[in-house]
């Protein structure tokens, strides 16, 4: 059995930390094909354009069939380190999506991550892990610069915070969770992440306006055309539009739940 690679010193985390930021970059951005597992880390990381490496704590969840409000910080950690395991092999930055920090642990939080798991950014949501509810903005704005804090302490101080708005999401107008962003990006966050409600279609234009809105410093993610969606939005056109970071959350998750599901018809005649 081969000797799993160390965790990498805390100055050349930070090495790594700035190189990871620097990739964020309007117009040419960094593509993160969220995993899940070791397989999916090891599929993905292999590829010859993947530059590094991000979970997405909703497929994480899945796979001890939960919610993913229900994934504990400990059970996030745990499934997280094969996955780490394969970012240190591959000599990739890592990226964790730490849902909303997990209330008043999120020093702690931030801390294990980068010393535990090598991690040199996370995903910060501004609603509250437990019931969903959006949490206050100076609440959410603090939060950012906590982590960013924390992480300067340890000794990453470009420490990459992709800072979740999930205003528009809960039921609120495009431009309330605009105006989150542009506070999260003063507060340190190197993007913005607006999430879209499902119910609604993402039309290029407001896209567009996002990302302007944050002068490119915008995650934006991909969504195929469907009953809500009128037009495929791609990578692609991510790109086109000047986005500095796209991620694809648990898509690759489902994707392969509904190959493993057209595999098994097969055994079973169907």
């Amino acid at each position: 059995m081969a000797t799993p690679t160390p965790i990498p010193s805390i100055t050349a985390l930070a090495a790594q930390a700035k190189a990871f930021k620097a990739l964020h970059t309007p117009g040419t951005p960094l593509l993160l094909a969220n995993v899940y597992d070791a397989t999916s880390a090891r599929i993905v990381g292999s590829l010859p354009e993947c530059r590094a490496l991000a979970s997405a704590s909703y497929a994480l969840a899945k796979t001890l069939g939960i919610e993913d409000e229900q994934l504990t910080l400990e059970q996030n950690l745990a499934l997280l380190a094969p996955v780490a395991a394969v970012a240190r092999e591959l000599n990739l930055p890592f990226t964790i999506d730490i849902q909303d920090g997990y209330g008043d642990r999120l020093e702690e939080v931030i801390r294990r991550v980068i010393t535990e798991l090598g991690a040199v950014g996370v995903n910060l949501e501004d609603s509250h892990h437990e019931d969903g509810r959006v949490m206050e903005e100076g609440e959410a704005v603090e939060r950012v610069k906590r982590a960013l804090k924390t992480a300067a302490e340890v000794g990453v101080p470009e420490f990459v915070v992709n800072a979740r708005a999930d205003t528009f999401l809960k039921g609120g107008e495009l431009e309330e969770s605009i105006w989150r962003g542009k506070l999260f990006l003063e507060a340190g966050a190197t993007a913005v992440y607006v999430f879209w409600p499902f119910n609604k279609d993402m039309v290029e234009a407001d896209v567009k306006k996002v990302i302007d809105a944050f002068e490119g410093r915008a995650n934006i993610q991909p969504r195929k055309a469907s009953q809500v969606q009128t037009k495929t939005l791609t990578s692609a056109d991510a790109t086109r539009l000047g986005a500095a970071r796209v991620s694809v959350g648990p898509q690759l998750y489902h994707a392969t739940a509904a190959a493993l599901k057209a595999a098994a018809n097969e055994v079973f005649g169907v």
